[in-house]
C-alpha cells in the first residue's frame, strides 16, 4: 500500500517514513501543499497523511484541490487542538484527523482502518481533469485540450497560474496569494503581471473574453474558478 506523507516537518516525515517502510508501506512525501496535489496526481497514493500548517498551499487548500476528483483516504495530522479546524478539515474532505503528538500505534491503527474502507480499487481513480465549458484540463499531461482539436498552447506562467486556479473551485483567490503562490514572495503587489496574465487566459479560454464566466473577478479581492460558469 502506497502512503503519501505531506508535511513540512523534516525529522517527523523521516520518522514516518522509517516506520511505515519497515511495515510494509510503499512511502512517498511532500514538502509543501503544491507538492502534496502533484504526488496525488502523479503518485496516486492509497493513503494521504496530510499535516494543516503546511507552506505555499495549506492542508485545506489540498483536500480542496483533490476533492474534485479523487476520493483517496486523507489522514490529517495537525498540531491544530481547536474543534473548528477539525470541523473545517472534516468539510473538506478529511476522512480522519489526528492531533500531534500521537502514539504511533494510534496511528497505525487508523491506517489500517482507512486502507481497510478505501472505496476504489486500484487503477479505477478518475483521471484528474477538470472542464472549462467545452475545454478539459488535464492536470496529469499539463495541457488544455478542445472537443476534437489539439492542445491550447499556454506559457508555463499561465499554466501556473490556471492551475492554481482549477485546483481551488469556487474559492476566492485574492491578488497577494495569487502572486506570490505563481511568482514568489517578493511580488505580492504586482498586480500588474496577474492583470497581463488573467487577460491572456481569458483570451485563450473563455468563449467571451470580455464577459469571462469561469475565471471570474472578484472586485476588489481577486479571482475566482467557477466551474459551472
Amino acid at each position: 500500500m502506497k502512503v503519501l506523507i505531506a508535511d513540512d516537518d523534516v525529522q517527523l516525515v523521516r520518522a514516518l517514513a522509517v516506520t511505515l517502510g519497515a511495515r510494509g508501506y510503499d512511502v512517498v512525501t511532500a514538502r509543501d501543499g503544491r507538492a502534496a496535489i502533484d504526488a496525488v496526481i502523479t503518485e496516486r497514493p492509497d493513503i494521504v497523511l496530510l499535516d494543516l500548517g503546511m507552506p505555499r498551499l495549506d492542508g485545506i487548500g489540498v483536500l480542496e484541490g483533490i476533492r474534485g476528483w479523487s476520493q483517496v483516504p486523507v489522514l490529517v495530522l495537525s498540531g491544530r487542538t481547536d474543534s473548528s479546524d477539525k470541523v473545517d478539515a472534516l468539510d473538506a474532505g478529511a476522512d480522519d484527523y489526528v492531533t500531534k503528538p500521537f502514539q504511533m500505534d494510534e496511528l497505525l491503527a487508523r491506517l489500517r482502518a482507512l486502507g481497510r474502507r478505501r472505496a476504489p480499487a486500484a487503477g479505477t481513480e478518475a483521471t484528474p481533469t477538470i472542464r472549462i465549458g467545452d475545454l478539459v484540463v488535464d492536470l496529469v499531461a499539463k495541457q488544455v485540450t478542445a472537443p476534437d482539436g489539439p492542445a491550447i498552447r499556454l506559457t508555463p506562467t499561465e499554466w501556473r497560474l490556471l492551475e492554481v486556479l482549477v485546483t481551488n473551485p469556487d474559492r476566492l483567490l485574492t491578488r497577494e496569494m495569487l502572486l506570490t503562490e505563481v511568482w514568489g514572495p517578493t511580488h505580492g503587489t504586482d498586480s500588474g503581471y496577474l492583470r497581463l496574465y488573467m487577460a491572456q487566459l481569458r483570451r485563450k479560454l473563455e468563449p467571451e473574453p470580455s464577459h469571462p464566466r469561469f475565471l471570474v473577478t472578484e472586485a476588489g479581492m481577486g479571482y475566482r474558478f467557477a466551474p459551472a460558469g
